[in-house]
Protein backbone atom coordinates (compact mmCIF):
# COMPACT_ATOMS: atom_id res chain seq x y z
CA UNK A 1 0.00 0.00 0.00
CA UNK A 2 1.46 3.43 -0.99
CA UNK A 3 0.25 6.43 0.83
CA UNK A 4 1.25 9.61 -0.26
CA UNK A 5 0.39 13.59 1.46
CA UNK A 6 0.96 16.79 0.22
CA UNK A 7 -0.29 19.94 1.19
CA UNK A 8 -1.71 21.08 -2.18
CA UNK A 9 -2.94 24.87 -1.11
CA UNK A 10 -6.34 24.93 -2.76
CA UNK A 11 -7.30 21.04 -4.07
CA UNK A 12 -10.17 23.34 -6.30
CA UNK A 13 -7.17 24.84 -8.46
CA UNK A 14 -4.73 22.05 -8.15
CA UNK A 15 -6.74 18.80 -8.47
CA UNK A 16 -5.12 17.80 -11.62
CA UNK A 17 -2.04 18.12 -10.46
CA UNK A 18 -2.32 15.72 -7.40
CA UNK A 19 -3.78 12.98 -9.93
CA UNK A 20 -0.68 13.38 -12.11
CA UNK A 21 1.63 13.19 -9.06
CA UNK A 22 -0.56 10.26 -7.85
CA UNK A 23 0.08 8.83 -10.96
CA UNK A 24 3.62 8.93 -11.63
CA UNK A 25 3.99 7.64 -7.77
CA UNK A 26 0.86 4.95 -7.89
CA UNK A 27 -0.52 5.85 -5.04
CA UNK A 28 -3.32 4.04 -3.19
CA UNK A 29 -4.30 6.79 -0.84
CA UNK A 30 -3.85 10.35 -0.92
CA UNK A 31 -3.76 12.78 1.94
CA UNK A 32 -4.02 16.45 1.04
CA UNK A 33 -4.43 19.32 3.46
CA UNK A 34 -4.86 23.04 2.92
CA UNK A 35 -7.53 21.95 0.93
CA UNK A 36 -9.19 25.48 1.22
CA UNK A 37 -12.81 24.99 -0.23
CA UNK A 38 -16.34 23.75 1.32
CA UNK A 39 -17.09 20.39 1.43
CA UNK A 40 -20.43 20.64 -1.06
CA UNK A 41 -17.27 22.26 -3.64
CA UNK A 42 -14.78 19.34 -3.16
CA UNK A 43 -13.71 18.06 -6.66
CA UNK A 44 -15.28 14.59 -6.04
CA UNK A 45 -16.11 13.76 -9.38
CA UNK A 46 -12.18 14.17 -10.59
CA UNK A 47 -11.01 12.16 -7.99
CA UNK A 48 -13.63 9.50 -8.48
CA UNK A 49 -13.08 8.88 -12.31
CA UNK A 50 -9.37 8.34 -11.40
CA UNK A 51 -10.10 5.60 -9.21
CA UNK A 52 -10.37 7.43 -5.44
CA UNK A 53 -13.59 6.19 -5.36
CA UNK A 54 -13.55 6.72 -1.10
CA UNK A 55 -12.86 10.21 0.56
CA UNK A 56 -13.77 11.78 3.54
CA UNK A 57 -12.93 15.22 3.70
CA UNK A 58 -13.34 18.41 5.96
CA UNK A 59 -13.18 22.12 4.40
CA UNK A 60 -13.92 25.49 4.37
CA UNK A 61 -14.24 28.40 2.64
CA UNK A 62 -10.34 29.85 1.84
CA UNK A 63 -8.54 28.24 4.81
CA UNK A 64 -7.15 24.79 5.54
CA UNK A 65 -9.08 21.91 4.57
CA UNK A 66 -7.82 18.20 4.80
CA UNK A 67 -8.91 15.28 2.57
CA UNK A 68 -8.10 11.48 2.50
CA UNK A 69 -9.10 9.85 -0.98
CA UNK A 70 -8.83 6.46 -1.26
CA UNK A 71 -9.07 3.47 -3.82
CA UNK A 72 -8.85 0.78 -1.11
CA UNK A 73 -12.54 0.78 1.20
CA UNK A 74 -12.52 2.71 5.00
CA UNK A 75 -14.20 1.21 7.84
CA UNK A 76 -14.19 4.02 10.14
CA UNK A 77 -13.99 7.86 10.14
CA UNK A 78 -13.57 10.76 12.22
CA UNK A 79 -13.26 14.63 12.39
CA UNK A 80 -11.61 16.29 15.10
CA UNK A 81 -11.93 19.66 16.08
CA UNK A 82 -8.67 21.23 18.17
CA UNK A 83 -7.75 24.04 20.57
CA UNK A 84 -11.47 24.56 20.69
CA UNK A 85 -12.14 25.69 16.89
CA UNK A 86 -13.80 23.43 14.39
CA UNK A 87 -11.22 24.85 11.63
CA UNK A 88 -11.00 21.54 9.23
CA UNK A 89 -7.06 20.55 10.58
CA UNK A 90 -7.35 16.85 11.96
CA UNK A 91 -9.42 13.78 10.38
CA UNK A 92 -9.32 10.02 10.15
CA UNK A 93 -10.22 7.11 8.72
CA UNK A 94 -9.49 3.16 9.46
CA UNK A 95 -8.73 0.76 7.14
CA UNK A 96 -8.39 -3.01 8.11
CA UNK A 97 -4.83 -3.07 9.11
CA UNK A 98 -4.04 0.67 10.65
CA UNK A 99 -5.56 3.96 11.18
CA UNK A 100 -4.61 6.65 9.06
CA UNK A 101 -4.29 10.33 10.69
CA UNK A 102 -4.15 13.25 8.28
CA UNK A 103 -2.92 16.64 10.06
CA UNK A 104 -2.41 20.03 9.11
CA UNK A 105 -0.26 21.46 12.22
CA UNK A 106 -1.10 25.61 12.36
CA UNK A 107 2.07 27.34 10.25
CA UNK A 108 2.18 29.99 13.51
CA UNK A 109 2.20 33.33 11.68
CA UNK A 110 5.92 35.33 11.62
CA UNK A 111 6.35 36.18 15.14
CA UNK A 112 7.86 33.18 17.33
CA UNK A 113 6.55 34.83 20.75
CA UNK A 114 2.90 33.75 21.62
CA UNK A 115 2.05 37.09 23.62
CA UNK A 116 2.95 38.87 20.56
CA UNK A 117 1.51 36.49 18.07
CA UNK A 118 -1.76 34.82 19.11
CA UNK A 119 -1.24 32.53 15.75
CA UNK A 120 2.41 31.00 17.29
CA UNK A 121 0.38 30.32 20.60
CA UNK A 122 -2.54 28.65 18.97
CA UNK A 123 0.34 26.31 17.33
CA UNK A 124 1.73 25.38 20.24
CA UNK A 125 -1.45 24.61 21.90
CA UNK A 126 -2.66 22.22 19.05
CA UNK A 127 0.58 19.96 18.95
CA UNK A 128 -0.10 20.07 23.47
CA UNK A 129 -3.70 18.80 22.23
CA UNK A 130 -2.24 16.32 19.68
CA UNK A 131 0.14 14.90 22.21
CA UNK A 132 -2.45 14.35 25.22
CA UNK A 133 -5.16 13.01 22.20
CA UNK A 134 -3.20 10.19 21.08
CA UNK A 135 -1.46 9.08 24.43
CA UNK A 136 -4.82 9.01 26.31
CA UNK A 137 -6.54 7.45 23.26
CA UNK A 138 -3.97 4.85 22.06
CA UNK A 139 -1.19 2.92 23.16
CA UNK A 140 2.04 2.39 21.60
CA UNK A 141 1.09 -0.96 20.29
CA UNK A 142 -1.87 0.71 18.54
CA UNK A 143 -0.75 0.72 14.66
CA UNK A 144 -1.19 4.26 13.36
CA UNK A 145 0.06 6.44 10.52
CA UNK A 146 0.15 10.75 11.05
CA UNK A 147 0.60 12.34 7.95
CA UNK A 148 0.85 15.73 7.02
CA UNK A 149 1.71 19.29 6.74
CA UNK A 150 3.22 19.58 10.58
CA UNK A 151 4.65 23.01 10.01
CA UNK A 152 7.64 22.24 12.11
CA UNK A 153 11.13 21.01 10.56
CA UNK A 154 12.40 19.39 13.84
CA UNK A 155 16.19 18.50 13.13
CA UNK A 156 18.87 20.51 11.98
CA UNK A 157 19.55 19.19 8.88
CA UNK A 158 15.32 19.83 7.92
CA UNK A 159 16.58 22.97 7.27
CA UNK A 160 18.69 24.98 4.94
CA UNK A 161 20.68 26.47 7.98
CA UNK A 162 19.73 25.61 11.72
CA UNK A 163 21.67 28.88 12.86
CA UNK A 164 19.72 30.98 10.78
CA UNK A 165 16.40 29.63 10.99
CA UNK A 166 16.34 29.41 15.03
CA UNK A 167 14.32 32.63 15.43
CA UNK A 168 11.96 31.74 12.61
CA UNK A 169 8.83 29.88 12.93
CA UNK A 170 8.77 26.24 11.80
CA UNK A 171 12.13 25.63 13.52
CA UNK A 172 12.37 27.54 16.90
CA UNK A 173 13.39 25.44 19.83
CA UNK A 174 9.53 25.39 21.74
CA UNK A 175 8.17 24.36 18.51
CA UNK A 176 11.11 21.50 18.13
CA UNK A 177 10.52 20.72 21.93
CA UNK A 178 6.15 20.62 21.69
CA UNK A 179 6.33 17.79 18.52
CA UNK A 180 9.12 15.74 20.08
CA UNK A 181 6.96 15.63 22.66
CA UNK A 182 3.99 14.77 20.83
CA UNK A 183 6.72 12.28 18.83
CA UNK A 184 7.48 10.18 21.71
CA UNK A 185 4.32 10.22 23.58
CA UNK A 186 3.85 7.31 21.60
CA UNK A 187 7.23 6.10 20.42
CA UNK A 188 6.39 6.91 17.02
CA UNK A 189 8.85 6.24 13.66
CA UNK A 190 9.71 9.09 11.62
CA UNK A 191 9.52 7.60 8.53
CA UNK A 192 11.51 9.70 6.41
CA UNK A 193 14.70 9.46 8.71
CA UNK A 194 13.82 5.63 9.31
CA UNK A 195 15.49 5.54 5.59
CA UNK A 196 17.46 9.20 5.07
CA UNK A 197 19.75 9.51 7.64
CA UNK A 198 19.57 12.60 10.39
CA UNK A 199 23.21 13.88 8.76
CA UNK A 200 21.40 14.27 5.28
CA UNK A 201 19.56 17.56 4.11
CA UNK A 202 16.11 16.80 3.05
CA UNK A 203 13.38 19.04 2.46
CA UNK A 204 9.65 19.17 1.43
CA UNK A 205 8.93 23.06 1.01
CA UNK A 206 10.72 25.79 -0.60
CA UNK A 207 9.56 29.38 -0.48
CA UNK A 208 7.43 30.79 -3.29
CA UNK A 209 9.87 33.80 -2.68
CA UNK A 210 13.03 32.16 -3.83
CA UNK A 211 13.10 33.28 -7.86
CA UNK A 212 15.03 29.87 -7.91
CA UNK A 213 14.01 27.35 -5.63
CA UNK A 214 16.80 24.86 -6.33
CA UNK A 215 19.94 27.27 -7.03
CA UNK A 216 19.41 28.76 -3.26
CA UNK A 217 17.93 25.00 -2.30
CA UNK A 218 16.72 27.27 0.91
CA UNK A 219 14.11 24.52 2.25
CA UNK A 220 12.67 23.07 5.43
CA UNK A 221 11.39 19.61 5.83
CA UNK A 222 7.26 20.65 6.99
CA UNK A 223 5.97 17.35 5.65
CA UNK A 224 5.92 14.41 7.38
CA UNK A 225 4.77 10.79 8.04
CA UNK A 226 4.81 8.80 11.50
CA UNK A 227 4.05 5.09 12.55
CA UNK A 228 3.74 3.63 15.52
CA UNK A 229 6.03 1.10 16.46
CA UNK A 230 4.07 -2.08 14.98
CA UNK A 231 3.82 -0.30 11.21
CA UNK A 232 7.97 -0.24 11.39
CA UNK A 233 8.61 -3.50 10.04
CA UNK A 234 6.41 -3.07 7.51
CA UNK A 235 7.93 0.12 5.62
CA UNK A 236 9.25 -0.51 2.24
CA UNK A 237 10.38 2.90 1.07
CA UNK A 238 9.99 6.43 1.15
CA UNK A 239 9.65 9.02 -1.52
CA UNK A 240 9.79 12.98 -1.96
CA UNK A 241 8.46 13.77 -5.37
CA UNK A 242 10.31 17.34 -6.19
CA UNK A 243 9.96 17.90 -9.85
CA UNK A 244 6.45 18.58 -9.04
CA UNK A 245 7.34 22.24 -7.76
CA UNK A 246 8.67 23.14 -11.11
CA UNK A 247 5.32 22.40 -12.39
CA UNK A 248 3.63 25.22 -13.59
CA UNK A 249 1.07 26.55 -11.26
CA UNK A 250 2.20 24.22 -8.35
CA UNK A 251 2.15 23.98 -4.00
CA UNK A 252 5.48 25.05 -2.47
CA UNK A 253 5.31 21.83 -0.90
CA UNK A 254 5.88 18.67 -2.75
CA UNK A 255 4.37 15.18 -2.27
CA UNK A 256 5.99 13.11 0.23
CA UNK A 257 4.92 9.10 0.15
CA UNK A 258 5.26 5.82 2.59
CA UNK A 259 5.16 2.41 0.85
CA UNK A 260 3.85 -0.30 3.09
Amino acid sequence: MKIMTWNINSVRLRAELVLKAAQILDADVICLQETKTPDEFFPHDVFAAAGYTHRHINGMKGYNGVAILSRTPFVDTGIHARVGREDCRHIAVTFPSFELHNLYIPAGGDIPDRDQNEKFGHKLDFVDELRSYFVETYTPDTPLMAVGDFNIAPLEQDVWSHKQLLDVVSHTPIEVEKLTAFYTGLSWVDVARHFVPESQKLYTWWSYRNRDWKASNRGRRLDHIWVTPPLAPRLVAHTTLPETRDWDKTSDHIPVMVTL
